[in-house]
């Protein structure tokens, strides 16, 4: 018998926006079969990375650009770099120059060396944005039923 494939879906929010977003990835892994377990980055405790298949990181964007010291912290107690790490995020045009918009997913992206380009969203993921959670996380999935 095959096992199900384990994912976590770890993120940070301070406003809510990236945490819907975790919440929409979270309820379509588990439609697709996945089990899934959520992480609320600074707030919940340890997380043994390497017991997951998948790993989605979920970040804001801070400071023009910046990766939050929570996020940068939880990547340190990991200890390693895993494979396999999907990166979305959300952010705000408002805030700084196009540049720097969703630059947290870029830089982790570039980090974990993922195999799949970032989500980015602006501000809430309500409304039309939810198509490209759906598109983005297609992709994923496509690799991750191959490798089932």
């Amino acid at each position: 018998m095959v096992s199900k494939l384990r994912a976590i879906v770890a993120y940070l929010s301070y406003s809510g926006n990236t945490q819907e977003v975790a919440e929409i990835i979270t309820e379509q892994l588990r439609e697709d079969g996945m089990d899934v377990d959520t992480h609320r980055i600074g707030i919940d405790h340890y997380v043994d990375a390497s017991k997951y298949d998948y790993i989605f990181l979920g970040t804001f964007t801070w400071d023009y650009g910046c990766t939050p010291e929570e996020v940068k912290d939880f990547i340190l107690e990991i200890g390693y770099k895993p494979e396999n790490v999907a990166v979305f995020g959300t952010g705000d045009t408002q805030f700084g120059e196009e540049q720097d918009f969703c630059r947290a997913v870029d830089k982790l992206v570039h980090f974990y060396n993922s195999k799949w380009e970032g989500l980015k969203i602006e501000q809430s993921p309500r409304g039309y944005q939810e198509s490209y959670i759906e598109s983005w996380l297609e992709g994923v999935l496509e690799d991750v039923k191959t490798f089932a």
